[in-house]
């Protein structure tokens, strides 16, 4: 039984520690851009041409 109460402990140590870095994480700006990631796909690549003088440098 004392480990049942252990282990509810530890759970809620763990739930508390992911909780304060979700804070964290949008308290420094984590979601701010929602916009960006999604149209990145359809933006072009570097052509390949340039790419190759690029890496012949």
């Amino acid at each position: 039984m004392n480990i049942i109460f252990f282990l509810i402990g530890c759970s809620v140590l763990i739930a508390l520690f992911f909780l304060a870095a979700f804070f964290w994480a949008s308290k420094n700006g984590q979601h701010e851009d929602t916009y960006t990631p999604s149209v990145r796909i359809l933006f072009d690549d570097e052509p390949q041409e340039k790419a190759e003088e690029t890496i012949k440098k």
